[in-house]
């Protein structure tokens, strides 16, 4: 990525240039949709989705506006192990042949501040067609900047957690000490880069014809 000076990239665009909520596509290569989930109740495994698409709209005066939509494909879930993975496609978890796709959509916003940009986002995530309500912390909605490229970029991270028996996500194995192989509680740290096309500037009209000299 290039690179530029802070006072370039790193402006945030005054409340009052703000005219109204924009609609911002999710940038895959500057996203990511993160989970944790204990195992054997003594370490932690991380895993991503590596396919997804959405949008979300901003408007940094007025974040209750903030809404949102994203749909994870399945099969991109990635733990780096192929076997667990493989796993985790299959039947026992998220079925992916059947359930190709995990679905949020954002329906209100509540506990905005403004002065940190922070917020907590309420929607519905839909896994293996179960669809439950989660609340999403938001840290930084309605942070913009432009790219260089003539491109608007907005960004935001969120976090949260689920019980994965809510989606029939229930496979588990119990070891001799009576703990569980994978645990129930899932975190969720999600990280979203949306752009959109910026307007082209008016073009410059042209110089008038110099009067002749009297």
């Amino acid at each position: 990525m290039k690179r530029f000076s802070t006072p370039v990239f790193a402006v945030i665009f005054s409340l009052g240039a703000s005219a109204g909520a924009v609609e911002y596509k999710i940038d895959l290569s500057h996203s990511a949709v993160i989970f944790k989930i204990r195992h054997l109740g003594i370490s932690t495994v991380t895993g991503q989705f590596m396919d997804l698409e959405g949008t979300f709209d901003v408007d940094p005066k007025n974040i209750g506006a903030t809404k949102g939509s994203v749909v994870i494909k399945t099969a991109s879930i990635s733990t780096n192990n192929a076997k667990r993975d493989a796993h985790l496609q299959s039947e026992d978890f998220f079925n992916a042949e059947k359930f190709p796709e995990i679905k949020f959509v954002s329906k209100s916003v509540r506990a905005v501040n403004m002065a940190d940009s922070t917020c907590e986002l309420v929607g519905d995530l839909t896994i293996r067609e179960v669809t439950k309500e989660i609340i999403l912390k938001v840290k930084g909605a309605g942070l913009l900047a432009n790219d260089g490229w003539g491109n608007a970029r907005a960004a935001f991270n969120a976090s949260g957690k689920i019980d994965r028996f809510d989606y029939n996500l229930k496979w588990n194995k119990a070891i001799e000490t009576g703990s569980l192989v994978a645990g129930r509680e899932v975190e969720l740290e999600l990280a979203f880069e949306g752009m959109r096309p910026l307007a082209p500037e008016p073009a410059a009209k042209p110089a008038g014809k110099p009067k002749p000299a009297k």
